[in-house]
């Protein structure tokens, strides 16, 4: 039975320059008891696909019914009650979805205790999909004491804790290590088909769609290509649009125009003669301040009886990117904020060169970091009312650097990180990957002799983690920089001159 009927689907967006279209004219349908997983680039209006579908924003136009519920046309009572009793909702941003004050067992009971379950029902429930995702030593735990991708996992059991007849996730295993999303992901499918609920999973991870019943692909706001099985296939829209693989294209050497020839069922693309793929363009050199070394020394953290990090020793040096990887809840974001200042350790020392960064106290340290180290978290931090560029510029205004020049380092970092075309648009109208690069740009444009990145790639899709990395490579070895990143994305460890490996942390009270 159809859950899911979405036709002709078109979201606009304003814009100083006009209306940005996010999807235009998309057409898909999810059945009961179906995992969908949808793929596509950063900006190809996968988000915008999804908070349409639960209802946080209305199409421009186009038709969209959800277990029965005509979302376009519904009051915002009728959405509150489809949100309450159909949905299950993980957002991108799922650190928004964790009241600090509340631990993982009461955030998880939420949404149970809205719909009036009794708090017996709350604590079973809670208990049991935190022991699914192997967390339930850390049920009394606040969000604060947990790492970004045991965060996820909680706001993840919450979405899943009302067994909802349709669940949609955003990028759900973007801040876990391969073999805690892959445990999220079957779980996920499990979950899904013992309840005979329907999923619409957007992602990055080639892992989900190992779950996946079906494959969908957008691109430029609508569906271009899909695979069921071993079948797939591409998608004729409505006045003979065709999206054509941009691999496929390159494969046969065709750039901007092809020879069509229809014969016998078929139709073919052929290169036209002299038209040849156009050379990739020389990426937008970044300046920078030689960078220095930044040493870890015997550095420990707890929280409660939680080792957060348990003497941990690391050199990080100038002209190298070195990447910390380990499983989720290792303790790399523990590890970052150690090494900006951004937090203290309880035993041993952080060193910028000949400054003991964790003997400063919390002014100084705001200071060292104005100055030499450039901060990008797994939250983006940019203020949603103000353009890409005027984000970059925010930030070079903080670190005292003229108007003029500040607009020539925001243009040039922009450009750099592929957002040369969104400089005038609002954050809030960006999709997830593009925030996260206008962070990018933000530290970029910085040009401090150290720049920090916890999961800079992990809402975007592979082609542009590869341009990512190549730029923290060409940062460190052509200006020196101490480039640092945590990360589980194979793509960008690989790019690494050096890992540093974390081992999985423990609690005292077990240990």
């Amino acid at each position: 039975m159809r859950l899911v009927d979405a036709r002709e689907l078109f979201a606009v967006y304003p814009s100083a320059t006009g209306g940005v279209a996010a999807l235009q004219g998309l057409t898909l349908a999810v059945d009961e008891d179906e995992i969908c997983v949808v793929l596509g680039p950063s900006g190809s209006g996968k988000t915008t696909l999804l908070r349409v579908l639960a209802g946080l924003a209305r199409p421009s136009a186009g038709s969209l019914v959800v277990a029965g519920v005509d979302l376009p046309h519904a009051s915002e009572g009728d959405l509150g009650r489809y949100r309450r009793d159909v949905l299950g909702y993980a957002d991108q941003h799922y650190w928004r979805a964790l009241a600090g004050e509340l631990t993982a067992e009461e955030l998880v009971a939420v949404p149970l205790g809205l719909a009036s379950a009794t708090r017996a029902e709350q604590r079973a429930r809670a208990r049991e999909l935190l022991e699914r995702v192997g967390l339930l030593e850390r049920a009394d735990a606040v969000p604060s004491e947990l790492s970004g991708g045991e965060q996820q996992r909680i706001a993840l059991c919450a979405a899943l804790a009302r067994r909802p007849k349709l669940v949609i996730a955003d990028e759900p295993t973007g801040d876990l290590d391969a073999e805690s999303a892959r445990e999220v992901l079957a779980l996920l499918a499990e979950l899904v088909k013992e309840h005979r609920s329907a999923a619409i999973l957007v992602s990055h991870d080639p892992e989900s769609t190992e779950i996946a019943d079906r494959v969908v692909h957008i691109r430029d706001g609508r569906v271009s290509e899909e695979r069921q099985g071993d079948s797939e296939t591409a998608v004729v829209g409505a006045g003979g649009w065709l999206r054509v693989p941009e691999e496929t294209l390159r494969a046969a050497g065709i750039h901007d125009r092809a020879r069509i020839v229809a014969a016998n069922g078929s139709v073919e693309l052929h290169a036209v003669d002299g038209r040849h793929l156009a050379a990739a363009e020389p990426s937008v050199p970044l300046g920078g301040a030689r960078g220095v070394p930044l040493v870890a020394q015997g550095v420990s953290r707890r929280y409660g009886d939680q080792v957060a990090l348990d003497d941990v020793s690391a050199t990080f040096e100038p002209g190298k990117l070195t990447v910390v990887v380990g499983p989720s809840g290792s303790g790399k974001s523990t590890l970052l904020a150690l090494l900006t200042g951004m937090d203290v350790p309880d035993e041993g020392e952080v060193r910028l060169a000949d400054t003991v960064v964790s003997s400063l106290d919390r002014a100084a340290r705001a200071a060292l970091r104005r100055e030499h180290i450039a901060v990008v978290g797994q939250a983006p931090g940019l203020s949603g009312f103000l353009s890409a560029r005027e984000n970059v510029e925010l930030g070079l205004a903080l670190r005292g650097v003229p108007d003029v020049e500040a607009g020539a380092r925001a243009a040039e970092a922009l450009a750099a990180v592929g957002l040369a075309a969104h400089t005038d648009r609002r954050v809030e109208l960006l999709s997830a990957g593009q925030r996260e690069r206008v962070a990018l740009a933000r530290a970029f444009a910085a040009r401090t002799p150290v720049v920090v990145a916890d999961e800079p790639t992990s809402r975007l899709d592979a082609s542009t983690t590869v341009e990512i990395g190549a730029l923290f490579v060409e940062l460190a070895h052509g200006t020196e920089t101490t480039v640092i990143c945590a990360s589980h994305d194979p793509l960008l460890v690989g790019l690494a001159d050096r890992e540093v490996r974390l081992r999985e942390a423990v609690s005292l009270a077990s240990a």
